[in-house]
């Protein structure tokens, strides 16, 4: 299978999980589909509250459920939402990146009209786990 045709199944998989979104006051769908390295899929929708700030992305829910089971080691996420090319928020980029900063991610509106960029590209001069561990902050 080429790269093209896992990322159209990856988007796929984003797409089915975006019509899951509970967005009762904002109406805007977003799902992902999380591929680990070992080739697991983990998808998430935007789930949204009253309150708005416990509110959680697509994105980050499909990381909650691959890291509640085990696995951290990600190579690409795909995204798709109620509009051209959704884009991840900063706070999920963020996120995304304490895993790496060489996951892909993939921002489609259909499974034939997508685009691809690498996390670093997203968040470029990022901060992550190893700025904490060069200066001593964090345990080994």
């Amino acid at each position: 299978m080429t790269s093209n045709d896992q990322y159209k199944d990856l988007i796929k998989k984003a797409m089915e999980a975006k019509e899951k979104a509970y967005v009762p006051y904002s109406k805007f769908h977003v799902g992902a589909a999380l591929k680990t390295k070992e080739g697991k899929i983990y998808t998430g929708c935007n789930i949204e509250s009253a309150s708005y700030t416990p509110t959680i992305c697509a994105e980050r829910t499909a990381i909650a459920k691959a890291i509640s089971e085990g696995d951290k080691d990600f190579e690409v996420i795909a995204v798709t939402g109620d509009s051209d090319y959704t884009f991840p928020c900063g706070v999920c980029r963020q996120v995304i990146r304490e895993f790496g900063r060489d996951i892909k991610v993939i921002v489609a509106n259909t499974e034939d009209d997508f685009r691809v960029y690498t996390l670093d590209e997203l968040l470029p001069n990022s901060f992550g786990p190893e700025d904490l561990e060069e200066n001593g902050g964090r345990d080994k």
